[in-house]
């Protein structure tokens, strides 16, 4: 059934929304109508409305309200309000979820992802009884939770028979115009529908006035229905000359403002009180049953639509609403929203709002009143809200010290929590000119740091400056009993992390050693796990797992996430999963600490082999870093991406995501950053084979030779190190760096790095040493715990007992890695150990053409490299023969396949016969 209407000029918009809203029954999805305002957006949207209603779909709506946009998760509560009555049916965390979000109740504050998890377990609990189409007008004036929320909830409804519909002004600045969601533009009508609409409403028009109006009107529907209303009579027909300029956006304000400024002065009042109150609630816009009867004047004019039945009144169009506004004087807006905190006593978020646009001057009452609507918002998990309640609560503090912690508190929120970043460092300008105390500059310190860091600046020196600069301006010794100086301290060391360079770390160190015992337990871990875990992590592997053992799902969020980092370069983030796992799930969890969570869960599922779900947390983790702005910590979340798709073989994926990271961090001297997006390369040239670059790749973390101090993640590259030295003809480098690995004492800090090492040490001895290093590599306990890394060390073995000609042995272990790198799906890999596999004589289930089966295994293998372009000094580097030999095979290989030079190499392995295979 198409979808039908009285539209004139909109075939095609009607066609693509009735595909939409057919297809959406079955399997969902989301549609963004964009346009021009006046365009006939809100027009279509009700053409939809009544299509999906006629084939017995459920309609849910909201539509966005200036200013309601302050209130936050209006809008969602004006989509899932007819449900609320059927929310019991969920389970009890998710409608403690619902319940926080809208205001139903007080708690701790929910994610923004666990509500919009809430949500659509709810609208998918009503679409178990039908399809459901959720349309949305107006969406810039969406408040930003709902913005998030529902944008969330529009990304997840394949194969769910809801659809969702909504319409935003083109140039609208908002969250959906990052959402990614389908979109379909409304253009302007063409001028033979532009005619045809005018004549049909305003047959009496005079043609050339008609003609004039149409040119004007551009083709917008709005102003061709609403510029012949401004017109005189004489106009209209043509008796009096039209003015020669008719500006569109100014004659249509003028015609909205006309046609309020007719009413009377009560109606007005109630229009506006309904623009301020923003719900269209009767009970508070007209909280008198006189009042109904002074609406009915906007009413007949066509300006609103009053339902009593449902006790709501909504504007027919939104410039309705800015008409209201702008006719209206600022004591008009005073007396009104005065009225509206009258009536809004079970209110008293909402109550402090009205009070405080009520109020001129300062006022610590409503100042105070308004501060505990914004811990209300923040407690329902609103940062954004909690931040506007607590600007507009120090614009009504008097000068002094609460002002300026209201400043402080709102800039810290903006910078950590709501990634709205734009307005921090003016916040904190300000509330430093009513500081009067050191621990008030270090916390506005620690503020600003957090946005120099996670904001597009990633201004690592700035941030490191500012901190150093703020820790040293307190008295020595520093009081480590402080918490606004161990605060400081943490954020310090996170500066120095993501810097990643020495230089950092040395006013750190110095003004660590001045902190006064005891010394905060989780400081000292992360202090010692940061900076140099090969040389100071082994004295504190015993307080690590203690830490670990007392997490529980009591444990303080921000705890957990920091006994996670510490855990990190330890390898025991395993054993903090349940807990950080917790975090990324509680209702209470802010974005920075559930950003964090995602990034440990994501690199732990990495290192142990679980690829599949570290790459779905990584997408989630660079989705929601996009929206909140921050670039840095999306960088964690592309790391791990890139380092799944680096395994894989993707290289372009894995190119194209490091590609954006060195862009990013180059200019910011981001070391961190750099470090690992070179990780991901020389994984993806350790796959392929190309140890060159490789060995190049790996320099740039650590030296070969050495395990770089203040280069944590040195750790975690020691066997690609030796593996690369040795492929490429260093042996002395690659031994000099097992030395250093092993002088470090760095295998005692897990069963990985005991594994890893042993493994190098097999690498780089010569083949009577070699085996047994193996052997006992492969022997460690717990090693299974990282599957990859036993699989890469399995291939090496099996290599080198081929090369000893150790046949049998060599397809026991070359068989081993196959499966497993099979099992993660890891194909550079698989190729790797499949073409060792056929070298030993073992096909690995491939089909040979017998004109191939002439060769040996490793003439095949070198014809194989050669065939690639490899040179004869790179295939022996591989296959760890001389270059002389190399040369041997392919001499005696070429009258095998009938060639006589190395160019006809790649074909003569291409082609297949007829004859029987091995």
């Amino acid at each position: 059934m198409g979808l039908t209407s009285d539209l004139i000029g909109r075939v095609d918009d009607l066609a693509r929304l009735s595909a939409f809203v057919d297809r959406a029954r079955h399997g969902g999805g989301a549609l963004l109508l964009s346009g021009e305002p006046g365009v006939g957006k809100s027009a279509l949207l009700a053409a939809a409305t009544a299509h999906a209603q006629a084939a017995r779909t459920r309609i849910l709506r909201a539509d966005g309200a200036q200013f309601e946009s302050t209130q936050s998760f209006a809008a969602v509560h004006q989509v899932l309000h007819p449900l609320l009555g059927t929310i019991e049916s969920l389970g009890l965390a998710q409608q403690r979820v619902l319940d926080l979000a809208l205001g139903l109740r007080r708690g701790s504050p929910p994610s923004l992802l666990v509500i919009a998890d809430a949500a659509l377990a709810l609208l998918a609990q009503a679409a178990e009884a039908g399809p459901v189409l959720v349309v949305v007008d107006d969406l810039p004036w969406l408040d930003r939770a709902s913005a998030l929320v529902l944008a969330i909830v529009a990304r997840r409804l394949q194969h769910l028979p809801i659809g969702f519909v909504a319409a935003y002004r083109s140039g609208a600045e908002g969250f959906f115009d990052r959402a990614g969601l389908p979109e379909h533009e409304v253009r302007p009508l063409d001028a033979d529908a532009a005619t045809t609409l005018v004549g049909r409403e305003f047959p009496a028009l005079a043609p050339a006035v008609r003609r004039r109006l149409v040119d004007e009107a551009q083709g917008n529907p709005l102003a061709l229905l609403e510029l012949p209303v401004a017109l005189t009579t004489r106009e209209r027909s043509g008796a009096d000359h039209l003015p020669d300029v008719l500006p569109l956006t100014r004659r249509l304000q003028t015609v909205f403002e006309s046609r309020v400024e007719g009413l009377p002065a009560r109606t007005r009042q109630l229009l506006l009180a309904a623009v301020l109150d923003g719900t269209g609630v009767l009970r508070v816009v007209a909280a008198d049953g006189a009042g109904l009867a002074d609406l009915a004047p906007a009413e007949r004019a066509g300006l609103i639509q009053v339902d009593e039945r449902a006790g709501r009144v909504t504007f027919r169009h939104p410039l309705t609403r800015s008409a209201v506004m702008d006719l209206s004087t600022a004591q008009d807006r005073v007396r009104a929203h005065a009225a509206l905190a009258e009536h809004l006593t079970d209110s008293p978020e909402r109550r402090a709002w009205h009070l405080a646009h009520a109020t001129v001057g300062p006022d610590e009452h409503v100042a105070a009143l308004l501060e505990d609507a914004a811990h209300a918002f923040r407690s329902r998990g609103d940062a954004a809200g909690s931040v506007s309640a607590l600007l507009r609560a120090a614009d009504l503090s008097p000068a002094g010290a609460d002002r300026s912690r209201r400043l402080a508190e709102a800039a810290y929120l903006g910078a950590v929590v709501t990634g709205d970043l734009r307005d921090v460092p003016r916040l904190l300008a300000d509330a430093r000119r009513g500081e009067d105390g050191r621990a008030r500059s270090l916390g506005s310190a620690v503020a600003a740091a957090h946005h120099l860091l996670l904001s597009g600046e990633g201004d690592v020196d700035t941030a490191h400056r500012l901190l150093v600069g703020a820790i040293e301006m307190q008295p020595a010794p520093y009081d480590s009993g402080d918490a606004t100086l161990v605060e400081a301290f943490y954020t310090l060391a996170w500066v120095c992390y993501f810097g990643g360079r020495a230089d950092l770390w040395v006013p750190y160190h110095r003004c660590y050693a001045q902190l006064t015992e005891p010394i905060p337990e989780l400081l000292a871990l992360v202090t010692g796990t940061f900076a140099d875990p090969a040389r100071t992590a082994p004295a504190l592997l015993g307080r690590i797992d203690a830490a670990i053992a007392a997490l529980d799902h009591g444990t303080d969020q921000i705890w957990s996430i920091r006994v996670g980092l510490a855990a990190m370069f330890v390898d025991r983030l395993s054993a903090c999963r349940t807990a950080l796992s917790h975090v990324l799930h509680d209702e209470q969890g802010g974005a920075t600490v559930t950003l964090h969570a995602r990034s440990l869960l994501g690199l732990d599922q990495l290192m142990t082999g679980e690829w599949d779900a570290a790459q779905v947390l990584a997408e989630e983790h660079i989705e929601l870093s996009r929206s909140l702005n921050y670039q840095l910590l999306e960088c964690l979340g592309l790391y791990v991406r890139a380092m799944v798709a680096a395994l894989r073989g993707d290289r372009d994926t894995a190119r194209a995501l490091t590609d954006r990271m060195t862009m990013w961090a180059t200019p910011r001297s981001a070391g961190l950053v750099l470090r690992i997006a070179t990780q991901v390369r020389m994984m993806d040239a350790l796959g392929r084979g190309e140890f060159e670059a490789a060995l190049r790749h790996a320099t740039a973390i650590t030296p070969v030779g050495e395990l770089a101090a203040d280069v944590p993640h040195a750790l975690w590259v020691i066997m690609d190190v030796v593996e690369a030295a040795v492929r490429t003809g260093r042996a002395t480098e690659a031994a000099a760096h097992v030395a250093a690995a092993r002088a470090s004492g760095a295998a005692d800090i897990s069963p990985r790095l005991a594994m890893t090492i042993e493994a190098a040490a097999a690498m780089a001895a010569p083949d009577r040493e070699a085996a047994e290093l193996f052997d006992r590599a492969l022997a460690v306990s717990g090693g299974e715990r990282w599957p990859f890394d036993q699989a890469r060390i399995a291939l090496a073995y099996g290599e080198r007992l081929r090369r000893a000609r150790a046949t049998a042995e060599a397809r026991d272990q070359l068989s081993r890695a196959l499966d497993t790198f099979r099992r993660l799906d890891a194909r550079p890999w698989m190729d790797r150990a499949a073409k060792e596999l056929r070298a030993t004589g073992h096909a690995a289930g491939d089909r040979v053409p017998a004109r191939l089966a002439a060769l040996t295994p490793q003439q095949r293998e070198i014809a194989e490299l050669a065939a690639g372009g490899l040179s004869n000094k790179q295939i022996g580097e591989r296959l760890f023969l001389s270059p002389r030999t190399v040369g041997t095979h392919l001499y005696q290989l070429f009258p095998k396949l009938g060639i006589t030079s190395r160019a006809a190499l790649r074909d003569a392995l291409a082609q297949t016969d007829d004859g029987p295979v091995i």
